[in-house]
């Protein structure tokens, strides 16, 4: 309808991009809140998540440094400090000095951590599949593919 509107108002103009931007943008909020809802479902929130789900797909020990967790999530050292702050109060992760130097700190996930990632994680899969359950496993790689061609061609180096 929308771009009905705008051919009759502008036919000069191809509006067609603001069919994917609005679907896209319908998308991302429909995703944010279905995450949100199963994360709170276990007293966490994404960035939480973000944080454990990165230490424990990082392999045994699971442990990374700060700088690690920093450019893994995309956000500022601060953000991350908060983050920390947060999961190392319920429990979940600890920091540790640094074996390789005594100077540094790792951050380490703790058995809690680990039990409840392990709790959490195959839930949020069955969450994201649900959300595309509309598109076979074709059309899903198909999807990936083409998000990753323009997020690269926008200059995202992130996958």
């Amino acid at each position: 309808m929308v771009l009905r509107q705008w051919a009759d108002e502008r036919p000069d103009l191809d509006a067609s991009p603001m069919a994917i931007v609005g679907r896209l943008s319908r998308l991302s909020r429909m995703v944010d809140n279905a995450l949100t809802d199963y994360f709170a479902e276990h007293g966490l929130d994404r960035a939480s998540v973000d944080v454990l789900f990165t230490l424990r797909r990082s392999g045994s020990p699971y442990r990374l440094t700060p700088s690690e967790l920093t450019r893994s999530s995309m956000v500022t050292s601060g953000a991350i400090t908060q983050r920390l702050d947060r999961l190392e109060a319920r429990g979940l992760i600890a920091r540790r000095r640094s074996e390789a130097d005594g100077r540094g700190v790792v951050v380490a996930l703790t058995d809690e951590g680990h039990e409840l990632t392990e709790a959490v994680l195959p839930g949020h899969l069955d969450n994201e599949r649900r959300l595309f359950d509309a598109l076979t496993p074709s059309q899903r790689d198909t999807f990936a593919r083409t998000l990753r061609k323009v997020l690269e061609s926008l200059g995202d180096k992130t996958d």
